[in-house]
């Protein structure tokens, strides 16, 4: 059982807000876990799911950019968007290998880019646009009619409470929910389950407000929910509960809107249609594919030098990185930005280009997370008086991506298992995010 909690950090432990994961790490082990860069939601859990690096698995960001059609799209959900096997693709493949007929079952419930993918159980949200402009609240399942199953006990997947202006804890206790419905009707030998609400308190509130304190609490109880199923049904003493984060957040100050930044420097060009701006993709020599605190930059031949030199002179970029830079944290994949910044501490960056507020285009304003070329935190805020999302991004409080530091101890995500499983055993007590689906591996394979 691998849960997820985003947002849950080492330290914690030491709070005595979190009982129920506490008493599984007091049982087990628990140490630091350093994500992948950048640590980003799709990008880490792409990892932890297959043992590898981005400059192996493709999920270089939340979003990607197609250089052949010139379009960004954020939230992709397809499995095949992940280059490498999975946890699900390794088992089947050393069953197959060993002659070996198995019951073994997988489960993974709102975990990302895992629709149409192999495991036996799959859930994930995936809304469908109507013609006339309508959404359709709907989840994605594996067998068919899974969820549509799950939804008469359990109601519908609010989406609302997943995303946006209105997300809450209400969105992890359904998953928890879905947990313990698979566990009692599936009995999957091997189940991840994605608790995402912390996400929601950190980015608007920052990660030491009471706020993430609350939230923090309702992730224990579900998780506390969960292990009191596999009781219930006399499966705990069988089980081994890892729970596991992506990353730790960092609180911020301020945001740094890197597009418009290019396009005052005459890098970025825009179309003007319908009296709004929009980003022309074709004709610009450079654009920022933003997410959090990390942006991909895109750029033609024969323009790397002078983007270079703007960003230099960008206030609240930390540092860039390029070829052999790009090497050095695996992020060198043909999907990467030709240069990627950084982002200061106490900084993110918006993928904001317009000079005036009456310039963005229609989607800037609403809860559209597929279309905006760049990861969008002011989602979360809604303004009344506008009666649209929020363009103050002052009122973001904490973000994240940026490489791990050991010494500072920033960035480092959580590793806890109720066994003592070895994989904490070093001379820093620490796990790297690479190392969980091996150990996973190594448990089926030796069991």
């Amino acid at each position: 059982m691998v849960i997820d909690v985003v947002g849950l950090e080492h330290e914690h432990l030491k709070s005595n807000v979190i009982p129920n994961i506490t008493a599984i790490a007091e049982e087990g082990e628990s140490a630091k876990m350093e994500p992948v860069f950048p640590a980003v939601t799709s990008t880490v859990q792409a990892s932890i799911l297959s043992g590898k690096y981005p400059n192996e698995h493709g999920i270089i960001s939340n979003g990607i950019y197609d250089r052949n059609s010139y379009s960004v799209s954020f939230w992709e959900q397809e499995s095949s968007l992940v280059l490498v096997d999975r946890i699900w693709d390794i088992l089947k493949k050393k069953e197959k290998a060993s002659n070996f007929s198995s019951d073994t079952r997988t489960a993974v419930l709102f975990w990302q880019n895992t629709m149409y993918s192999k495991s036996d159980i799959v859930v994930t949200p995936r809304p469908l646009h109507m013609g006339d402009g309508s959404l359709v609240p709907w989840c994605y399942s594996k067998p068919v009619g899974y969820y549509e199953k799950m939804k008469e006990f359990l109601g519908e997947f609010n989406l609302r409470t997943y995303w946006g202006p209105f997300a809450s804890y209400k969105s992890s206790e359904w998953i928890g929910k879905a947990a313990e419905y698979t566990l009692e009707k599936s009995r999957p030998n091997l189940m991840f389950v994605y608790i995402p609400h912390i996400d929601y308190s950190a980015q608007r509130f920052g990660k030491n407000s009471s706020q993430v304190r609350d939230d923090l609490k309702k992730a224990d109880d579900i998780v506390g929910n969960i292990v009191k199923k596999t009781s219930q049904l006399g499966l705990k003493n069988q089980t081994e509960f890892l729970i596991i984060s992506e990353y730790a957040f960092e609180d911020v100050s301020s945001s740094i809107p890197l597009n418009l930044k290019l396009r005052d420097a005459g890098l970025l060009d825009i179309r003007t249609i319908g009296d709004k701006e929009f980003v022309d993709f074709e004709s610009s020599n450079a654009f920022a594919m933003v997410d959090h605190q990390v942006a991909h930059v895109y750029i033609k031949d024969g323009f790397e030098n002078k983007t270079r030199r703007v960003l230099e002179d960008v206030k609240g970029i930390d540092r860039t990185l390029a070829k052999d830079e790009k090497k050095t944290l695996k992020i060198d994949h043909e999907r990467s930005g030709e240069i990627i910044a950084i982002s200061e501490r106490d900084k993110w960056f918006s993928y904001y280009w317009w000079h005036e507020a009456l310039m963005a285009p229609p989607f800037a304003s609403t809860v559209d997370i597929h279309r905006k070329p760049g990861y969008d935190p002011m989602e979360l805020f809604f303004d009344k008086e506008k009666n649209s999302i929020s363009f103050d991004t002052n009122l973001i409080k904490g973000s994240h991506g940026r490489p791990a530091d050991f010494e500072r101890g920033e960035g480092l995500a959580v590793y806890i298992s109720n066994r003592k499983s070895g994989l904490a055993r070093n001379s820093n007590n620490t796990v790297k995010c690479v190392d969980i689906a091996n150990h996973l591996v190594n448990e089926f394979k030796s069991s």
